[in-house]
């Protein structure tokens, strides 16, 4: 009798922890997740512009994805990929998203802030003083290989770019970097997030932020950033070196691809009316697909 008693308790505790690891409850736990502190050491080589720099000899068998590729060698930006807004986002106050400020010249995207206003931005809603821009992808994506080279802006107004989506059951979002690149101790920071805004079983905002301390100035050259992301780990390139990963615990839906500046007054402080105005320039944007035989997403 006490040996089966035994075995009964001992299975029910068993089902108890099976239930546990299904349940949407555990996405509540921290994410596993690492950052690298120090020098990147050795940088790979560029022999061809067909797959990621940390990839060159495309071991992940990377498949380019067009709708969210483009090199910006036109003189305008190209209607059938991208908005020169946000479509859903006036900007983080006080300064606006204006499309002017959004230009495509000498095979760059250049997004400027300024110190102006514009008729039409709502000052009710407290934008005033400054103009930023933004540009958001058409398209969603979900999972895939993101790289840019790009400069970020010389001022303390950020250069970003990010991924992110709303619905009523879920709100997500992955930071690719945010720069503060003139912002006093931020101008050598590489700054990356994952947010988790509402999700079925969660409604309160948390985030999980990381950083690396670049050796110079980034706003001072351009550098190749990138951003692997599949079900199991998001991971964080520099020049294609790894220096981040987080575990994917929540970050399973499609996204929009966004860049954009924007003043954090409570982070990198205002910009100076002597660095403006200033341009964050994009050299490029490549997108790939792992290329598994499944339906891309």
């Amino acid at each position: 009798m006490g040996t089966t008693f035994v075995r009964w308790i001992c299975s029910c505790v068993l089902i108890v922890a099976v239930t546990d690891l299904q349940s949407p409850a555990r996405e509540s736990r921290p994410p596993e997740n690492w950052v690298r502190v120090g020098a990147l050491g050795p940088k790979p080589g560029r022999v061809t512009d067909q797959h990621p720099l940390s990839d060159q000899a495309n071991k992940g068998n990377w498949t380019k994805y067009e709708a969210m590729s483009d090199e910006f060698e036109g003189g305008v930006l190209d209607p059938n990929k991208w908005y020169p807004t946000n479509p859903r986002w006036l900007g983080r106050q006080p300064a606006y998203f204006w499309p002017g400020n959004v230009k495509v010249s000498d095979g760059k995207l250049h997004l400027t802030m300024r110190k102006q206003e514009v008729p039409e931005m709502p000052k009710d809603k407290g934008y005033h003083t400054y103009t930023s821009a933004a540009v958001q992808s058409k398209a969603k994506v979900r999972y895939g290989y993101f790289e840019i080279r790009c400069r970020p802006m010389k001022s303390h107004g950020s250069s970003s770019f990010w991924f992110y989506d709303n619905t009523p059951e879920l709100w997500t979002e992955i930071d690719v970097f945010e720069i503060g690149g003139a912002a006093p101790g931020f101008e050598k920071k590489y700054n990356m997030n994952v947010h988790v805004f509402r999700t079925p079983t969660e409604k309160k905002h948390w985030s999980l932020h990381g950083e690396w301390i670049a050796p110079s100035n980034l706003a001072d050259d351009y550098h190749v950033y990138g951003l692997q992301w599949d079900a199991d780990s998001i991971k964080w390139y520099f020049d294609g070196v790894l220096v981040r990963w987080v575990e994917n615990t929540h970050w399973r839906q499609p996204l929009t691809l966004n860049f954009d500046s924007e003043t954090m007054p409570k982070w990198f402080g205002l910009p100076k009316d002597g660095d403006l105005p200033s341009t964050y320039s994009i050299e490029y944007v490549r997108t790939w697909k792992q290329n598994t035989g499944a339906p891309v997403q």
